[in-house]
């Protein structure tokens, strides 16, 4: 009787442990579950610093044009240093991990969160080159689309 009720005992906090949310659980656990998201992160910070040395030892100047006006929507060189380009390429690497966890099942996990986060990023980094006006706008379209694209999927499941 006292070993059925040990086993009981033993059988509970094994389940307890499993129960453990993924906060609880270290993040060497997290990075193998999704191996993904660290290397997205990976390739975040060695793409920018990249842009940042490349800034720093002057190889951007020669991208950089004086001004360019069109149809309105004047771009300056002044404005541009490697900040922007930092966060345009963390959005792209991000929506590059979007279209992945969308075409690879075993990676498979809400994007949501992912794409505005993204989207945030690019519009940051486009700021300082386009009018905040047609950045807003288009985040705007773009996030209707991606919810007109959803119910489309729910619809066909």
């Amino acid at each position: 009787m006292a070993d059925e009720k040990d086993e009981k005992f033993d059988e509970k906090s094994m389940e307890k442990e499993e129960e453990k949310s993924t906060d609880e659980k270290g993040w060497d656990e997290k990075w193998r579950r999704d191996p993904l998201s660290a290397i997205t992160w990976a390739f975040i910070f060695i793409y920018a610093g990249l842009v940042l040395l490349a800034s720093n030892l002057g190889l951007l100047d020669s991208f950089l044009i004086d001004r360019i006006e069109i149809e309105g929507v004047e771009f300056l060189s002044d404005a541009i240093n490697a900040w922007p380009l930092v966060f345009i390429g963390a959005g792209v690497i991000l929506m590059i991990e979007v279209v992945i966890r969308l075409l690879v099942p075993a990676y498979r996990k809400p994007v949501i969160g992912t794409i505005i986060f993204a989207l945030i990023l690019i519009g940051i980094g486009l700021g300082d080159l386009i009018d905040w006006a047609i950045i807003w706008a288009t985040i705007l379209i773009i996030i209707g689309l991606s919810i007109i694209f959803r119910g489309f999927g729910r619809r066909s499941e």
